[in-house]
């Protein structure tokens, strides 16, 4: 028998439990929409998403522990019901654990950039994770992605604009996003914005068939 799903303070998945593959039923309790965030930080985005849409299953994933903790303790404090994390490579979550056709939408906000060529393999946005992002998410389901690195948002249009299970939205959030789509998204985003750094954002969605 493996460890329970759920530590800690209930709101904490069990990593290597996760990567079994995820049964959203047995994570949040009961059926309902499911939404992902990966790479949270603090969870500035995540809490105010779930805060506003309590009928919404909220996923946030991060590998720093400092900041996890930091985003759990806030969840606790807020009493929110509908949110739950795990520390976990997001490659490996949407890769092994995520099951088809189950998520509603992606965030997906400055991913780490990995700037030198020999750590380019380290990216979130490769192939092969595209092709699993298309997988999971259900038809018509949004992907929301910014970033603040010139070259690997080239990358990342390209890669999605190759892609036969995306299609490109006029303007960044489409129709369903939970916060006001032009304010600051992140912790990071704010800093950018104050030192007048470009940032880059748009919505994809998973086509209907």
């Amino acid at each position: 028998m493996g460890r329970p799903l759920i530590v800690g303070s209930n709101l904490r998945i069990d990593a290597e439990e996760a990567l079994r593959g995820l049964d959203w039923r047995e994570v949040f309790g009961t059926a309902g929409p499911v939404e992902i965030e990966l790479g949270i930080g603090k969870g500035r985005f995540l809490l105010a998403a779930a805060e506003r849409r309590p009928d919404v299953f909220h996923l946030g994933v991060e590998w720093a522990n400092k900041y996890l903790r930091i985003a759990e303790a806030r969840a606790v404090k807020r009493a929110l019901e509908n949110v739950r994390f795990v520390r976990a490579d997001g490659r490996d979550l949407v890769q092994q654990a995520i099951p088809d056709a189950s998520v509603r939408a992606y965030y997906i906000f400055y991913p780490d950039p990995w700037p030198k060529k020999r750590h380019h393999k380290r990216r979130f946005f490769r192939p092969e994770t595209v092709e699993h992002l298309g997988r999971t998410l259900e038809p018509g389901g949004w992907l929301h992605v910014a970033t603040d690195h010139r070259e690997y948002w080239e990358i990342i249009e390209g890669l999605l604009g190759r892609h036969p299970a995306f299609e490109r939205w006029p303007e960044f959030g489409g129709s369903d996003f939970p916060l006001p789509p032009h304010e600051p998204l992140t912790n990071y985003e704010l800093k950018y914005l104050a030192q007048g750094r470009p940032c880059a954002r748009a919505t994809w969605r998973r086509r209907p068939s």
